[in-house]
């Protein structure tokens, strides 16, 4: 199992749209992917999960993934936020 923590760079934080894309990336993987903010965790593969989460702006997440392609699916869900979602 891998463990990271990510923040939320773009300023608008975790709406439909960045949520969607997180779902849509971490569907690309076989691993179980969880974001988790204080005591919530919910599956990435989630849009509606990944909505509930209300994560705005600077909010700090831990992500998780556990499975056989676990190391790409935490990078290429954190260079989504790296890039804040193409939204700036």
């Amino acid at each position: 199992m891998i463990e990271k923590l990510l923040t939320v760079k773009n300023r608008a934080g975790i709406h439909a749209r960045p949520a969607a894309i997180i779902a849509q990336t971490a569907n690309k993987f076989v691993s179980d992917i969880s974001l988790i903010r204080d005591d919530v965790t919910v599956n990435a593969k989630s849009i509606m999960g990944v909505i509930t989460m209300a994560a705005g702006y600077n909010t700090t997440l831990r992500i998780q993934a556990d499975g056989p392609d676990e190391k790409d699916a935490v990078s290429s869900i954190e260079k989504l936020f790296e890039s804040k979602f193409e939204e700036e």
